[in-house]
């Protein structure tokens, strides 16, 4: 059974910075990409950036261009979020999904299994 598990979030003021970890576990994952995505209060879930696990393929949403950066390591099946320049309206539930069908999409229907989430929150 596949299982995700974020880890990571928390209080920053803005400016500062989080790394933001999601460790994958239950399956083969050499095919698959990782994508990560928020939800803000009362506002849609959004696309922040996706990997593949193979390749060096990225993409990301405008909204964090040159803000976040997002890696793996895939000897531990973890892939990374790296939150620099944190900005208030970055506040969110950070989740990381898997897709082995698709690759890497900005479409949260693309993707097969979720965590549970991770809160950040940045204050002003």
């Amino acid at each position: 059974q596949v299982q995700l598990v974020e880890s990571g979030g928390g209080l920053v003021q803005a400016g500062g910075s989080l790394r933001l970890s999601c460790a994958a576990s239950g399956r083969t994952f050499s095919n698959s990409a990782v994508g990560w995505f928020r939800q803000g209060p009362g506002k849609e879930r959004e696309f922040v950036m996706g990997i593949r696990w193979s390749g060096s393929y990225v993409n990301y949403g405008d909204s964090v261009k040159g803000r976040f950066t997002i890696s793996r390591d895939n000897a531990k099946n973890t892939v990374y979020l790296q939150l620099n320049s944190l900005k208030p309206e970055d506040t969110a539930v950070y989740y990381c999904a898997v897709s082995f069908e698709v690759g890497v999409s900005a479409d949260q229907y693309d993707y097969d299994y979720w965590g549970q989430g991770t809160q950040v929150t940045v204050s002003s």
